[in-house]
């Protein structure tokens, strides 16, 4: 019973720091400059999740937290700071590549999976409320 436990501990935990990714993301979706000092805009972040192992790491786990590579949306304005200054896309600024409504439809689904083992640990524990009472 108690590995069931351990199992939606660890979806709460991996569906938290997929919420904590797309909430940065959203917060970033106008940044043009990335605060690691690298050139271009924010990259949209995400969770991969993988699977555990059963001897010790049971449940899901984030294996990490990566960058995706798709390029930025171009928005033709000279007059913007990080405007690019040469070359055929002279004048444009390079946006970070996340989409708002994207965002927030996968801030629901994680929203719903982490209710989800809430109601599967809550249910867990009436299992364990029940039998200890039978016992009794």
């Amino acid at each position: 019973m108690f590995g069931s436990l351990d199992i939606s501990t660890s979806g709460l935990v991996a569906q938290r720091i997929r919420l904590d990714t797309i909430a940065g993301n959203i917060a970033n979706a106008q940044a043009t400059a990335r605060a690691d000092g690298q050139p271009g805009p924010y990259k949209r972040r995400f969770a991969v999740f993988e699977a555990g192992n059963g001897q010790g790491q049971p449940g899901v786990h984030v294996k990490e937290v990566a960058e995706d590579p798709s390029p930025g949306r171009l928005v033709h304005e000279p007059w913007h700071p990080h405007a690019i200054q040469s070359g055929p896309r002279q004048g444009y600024v390079e946006y970070p590549n996340v989409d708002p409504t994207t965002e927030m439809v996968d801030a629901m689904l994680a929203a719903r999976a982490y209710e989800a083992n809430v109601a599967a640990i809550d249910v867990t524990k009436s299992m364990i409320s029940s039998t200890l009472r039978l016992l009794a």
